[in-house]
């Protein structure tokens, strides 16, 4: 049974269950909606990196902050296309487009509009992370087609005013819900690290499994140094098996979920990665570089998945209520030069 109304204090009960009750209830439940021996893949490419007016903490893109990061003009049409063809050439399914924004301004439209066509027409699923969105805006993007919108949270709602100032939960909260209503599907998440308590993180889930309908994919991301930003002073490393206990809980409260492990896997040893798939983390971020971090490379992923016997998973079919477009059942390999989403 999916359900939208959980509480802090169930979610707080799960998670503390014993280790091995834990990976249990987590791995039934993975099996019931998923192949457990297969792992998507998902790739991005920066189509406006720095300069962000938000003061973000974690964020090496903000403006606010000293990070060495240089900002950079919006690409063209033309250039992302081009790339989003050599992706598919690698055999990638689904195309990723990212920008250092608050929001998108009204003459970016029409461009983001012809990336989101373009790559359509080359036979790739389409998805954009871009910061806020308007309720016009979402219907521009659900009419061309665009398939996912990245819109994480982030953290707790009682801890997101130590991460930013210049908006709100309620204004992400808000974005995720214009987004829903838009047809568009939702992948959202947070960050592990940034300094927050035990029942911050399992905060973040609630929230996340208490929306009316939950994300399509829940990346969860580690914390990654970053000189120059404020959560460096007070971040702290997650305990491994903290991590796998956050996976398994966001797995049984929102089991039709794609759970992500996101950034910070330079981190994670491969014991700790195939602990995480067991107990229901399916997808991952590849690429060498992600963001302004690193990532394992490309060529180790796949190495992982063979000494596990597990591999990439063909994507399910799924439609959006907007375009009704069916999920092109092609292969996910992993892909070379792309980052994760914010």
């Amino acid at each position: 049974m999916i359900r939208t109304d959980w509480t802090l204090s169930e979610a707080k009960a799960l998670y503390e269950l014993p280790f091995p009750e834990l990976i249990y209830r987590a791995q039934e439940i993975h099996r019931k909606y998923f192949d457990p021996t297969a792992i998507e893949t998902a790739s991005l490419l920066s189509i406006k990196t720095g300069g962000c007016p938000e003061d973000c903490g974690y964020c090496s893109q903000s403006a606010h902050h000293n990070t060495g990061v240089k900002a950079t003009k919006l690409m063209a049409p033309e250039e992302v296309l081009a790339a989003a063809a050599r992706a598919k050439a690698a055999g990638a399914q689904r195309f990723c487009m990212g920008a250092a924004w608050r929001n998108p301004k009204d003459r970016d439209m029409d461009k983001l509009c012809e990336m989101i066509q373009g790559v359509s027409a080359l036979g790739l699923e389409t998805c954009m992370t871009l910061g806020m969105l308007t309720s016009e805006q979402v219907a521009r993007f659900s009419e061309v087609g665009l398939d996912f919108y990245n819109h994480n949270i982030d953290t707790s709602p009682e801890y997101y005013p130590q991460i930013a100032a210049t908006r709100s939960m309620e204004d992400r909260l808000d974005t995720v819900e214009r987004v829903r209503q838009g047809g568009i599907n939702v992948c959202s998440g947070g960050i592990l690290g940034m300094g927050e308590a035990e029942e911050d993180r399992i905060s973040m889930l609630v929230t996340l499994a208490s929306l009316p309908t939950h994300p399509r994919s829940v990346p969860i991301n580690l914390w990654n140094e970053i000189q120059g930003v404020p959560i460096q002073s007070r971040a702290e490393k997650v305990d491994p098996f903290d991590l796998v206990r956050m996976i398994a809980l966001a797995r049984i409260m929102m089991p039709e979920s794609v759970v992500r492990l996101s950034a910070g896997r330079t981190a994670i040893s491969d014991e700790l990665q195939a602990l995480c798939f067991l107990v229901g983390a399916n997808s991952i971020f590849v690429g060498d570089q992600l963001l302004t971090t690193e990532n394992p490379s490309p060529g180790s992923d796949v190495e992982l998945l063979k000494r596990l016997g597990m591999h990439i998973a063909k994507a399910a079919p799924f439609e959006t209520s907007a375009n009704k477009k069916p999920r092109r059942d092609l292969e996910l390999v992993i892909t070379e030069g792309d980052r994760i989403g914010s």
